[in-house]
């Protein structure tokens, strides 16, 4: 086994945060993965790295999932069963799914990060959640090193959250995700955000999956930085979900407060509204800031340090507790 020692972490990470990996090794297939599991179980898991905030060097033997593969398990002339191996980048497994006319996951077309931690916080955007989609996810339990799998039912899909984040976490390496697409009578969500006024402008009055994904990509990019560019890891926060009593006693001290309903007893508020309100949106501090046209965003514009951006997520987190009374939860995975 190929593994290496100092290894910079900096291009494995789209915070781009430059810490080390005392050693390193990236698999490329389950079985690689088995027989490394033999004689190495307290390991570190990275992917995509795209949720994830580093603030220091990592100890443990840092293991690269690298796993590349689509099949198509079954399919009738409506749907398509597809597993895809954990190491495939997201926003390429959806461009092909929509080159092929699989519909159901167009509207989280430039979503950073790889397929295998997709069910993990079960990411979600423009009105769709990857739960929708997912029939079963494949893990290998760390201890045993045998696969196990998870219908969607077992995996606890809740909103940016999942088994994996709770009693399953740390115990098993996902592998594989399958998923459930149509071929034709895709049911279309244009519905959510500006999404209908994209299509609008373009003159679209009878959407392709292909014209949807033009349009979230074209809204991600007027509003999201590009991690090549900036380093940045996409929403930093999870928009809280408050009781309706609490929302109504805001709503008397700040009329504009923007809310989405969630249920009869529950209301959704934009995290990044509370930001920009409380001040941060487009705020540098050193290397570290609040992205100018994102303020749910997080950015290290150079040379910042995973510590440095953590300390302005929690002086944020402060500052929104203070002026609203609300508490803004981290939606990164912070490694500290």
């Amino acid at each position: 086994m190929n593994i290496k020692e100092n290894i910079s972490l900096e291009t494995y990470n789209t915070f781009g945060i430059a810490v080390n990996a005392k050693r390193f090794i990236s698999v490329d297939s389950v079985y690689q993965l088995q027989q490394l599991l033999k004689i190495e179980r307290d390991v570190f898991l990275i992917s995509g790295g795209s949720n994830m905030l580093l603030t220091k060097d990592i100890e443990k033997l840092v293991v690269h999932i690298n796993i590349k593969g689509i099949s198509i398990d079954n399919e009738t002339s409506d749907v398509v069963y597809l597993t895809v191996n954990s190491g495939e980048n997201w926003h390429e497994f959806v461009q092909w799914c929509i080159s092929e006319n699989y519909g159901g996951i167009e509207n989280l077309s430039l979503i950073p990060g790889n397929v295998g931690t997709c069910p993990i916080q079960n990411i979600g955007a423009y009105g769709v959640e990857v739960k929708d989609t997912i029939t079963k996810v494949e893990g290998l339990a760390i201890k045993t090193g045998k696969l196990v799998h998870f219908s969607n039912e077992q995996c606890k899909f809740g909103y940016r959250n999942s088994i994996f984040k709770n009693e399953a976490k740390g115990k098993y390496i996902l592998t594989s995700v399958s998923f459930r697409l149509t071929k034709r009578n895709h049911t279309l969500n244009t519905s959510y955000g500006a999404i209908e006024t994209e299509l609008i402008s373009n003159k679209i009055t009878h959407p392709t999956l292909k014209n949807i994904s033009d349009a979230v990509i074209s809204i991600r990019k007027s509003k999201l930085p590009d991690p090549t560019k900036i380093g940045n890891s996409g929403s930093f926060f999870k928009n809280p979900v408050i009781p309706i009593s609490q929302f109504l006693l805001l709503q008397k001290e700040f009329p504009t407060i923007p809310s989405y309903p969630v249920s009869d007893t529950e209301i959704k508020i934009p995290a990044g509204w509370l930001v920009e309100q409380s001040g941060f949106k487009g705020k540098r501090f050193g290397d570290a800031g609040v992205h100018k046209r994102q303020a749910l965003v997080l950015v290290n514009y150079n040379h910042a340090s995973g510590k440095e951006i953590y300390e302005l997520a929690k002086k944020i987190q402060k500052t929104v507790k203070s002026k609203f009374r609300v508490s803004l939860e981290i939606e990164v995975n912070i490694i500290d």
